[in-house]
């Protein structure tokens, strides 16, 4: 069954239309942590872009390992490429599944959710730090250059927590609560370095 719009068919048989613009991740950056503080996207450096030239930009957290266990992995944002204390809101919720089977939750997580606060917001909560345990998964970040509005953030990663080897689906959503424009975020964990794993920065094109 098509879907035809003013007299165009846009999808036919499971297919769209070569004249419908579908959009594509332009990649721009790849960092990759090796006992690394922190890692940092910066508008200007390193090829790195953070304009008008997309409206939205997704990181991909790729097997994030921490060296300390039992740590939050979280991001801030700079509007000066110096002060990572902007503004940020945020809502948390998981759903977790036990490796032994012995439980499970889907749950609002009050306690890991941002105020208006200037720290660190979270992406992930309490990850481990075996060789079996690292975060994966995307955050999205709508229009950092506007002067006009807040920056809509969001993210859904995946976690290994650490004693009670659970898979936790992790989603975190809110706001940059600024209307400068963003020219820096920064990705690190609570508390030690981030030990291995990849971030990779991509434009959303029209």
């Amino acid at each position: 069954m098509g879907v035809i719009s003013n007299g165009t068919t846009l999808l036919d048989a499971g297919s769209l239309d070569s004249g419908v613009s579908q959009g594509k991740l332009v990649h721009i950056k790849t960092l990759t942590a090796s006992n690394s503080a922190d890692l940092t996207f910066t508008h200007g450096s390193s090829d790195v872009v953070f304009d008008s030239t997309y409206k939205a930009y997704i990181f991909k957290f790729v097997e994030i390992h921490p060296v300390t266990d039992e740590q939050a992995f979280g991001f801030n944002a700079s509007t000066n490429n110096s002060d990572y204390n902007v503004n940020k809101h945020t809502t948390f919720y998981r759903a977790q599944h036990l490796e032994n089977d012995a439980g499970t939750a889907f749950e609002y997580v009050a306690a890991d959710d941002l105020a208006n606060g200037t720290g660190e917001a979270k992406i992930s909560n309490l990850c481990g730090s075996d060789a079996d345990q690292n975060i994966s998964g995307e955050f999205y970040v709508f229009e950092p250059s506007s002067t006009t509005f807040v920056k809509h953030i969001k993210s859904v990663v995946n976690s290994c927590f650490t004693n009670s080897e659970a898979s936790a689906n992790l989603f975190m959503a809110g706001y940059i609560n600024t209307t400068s424009a963003v020219t820096s975020i920064r990705f690190q964990f609570a508390s030690g370095n981030i030990d291995s794993g990849t971030i990779k920065l991509y434009g959303v094109g029209a």
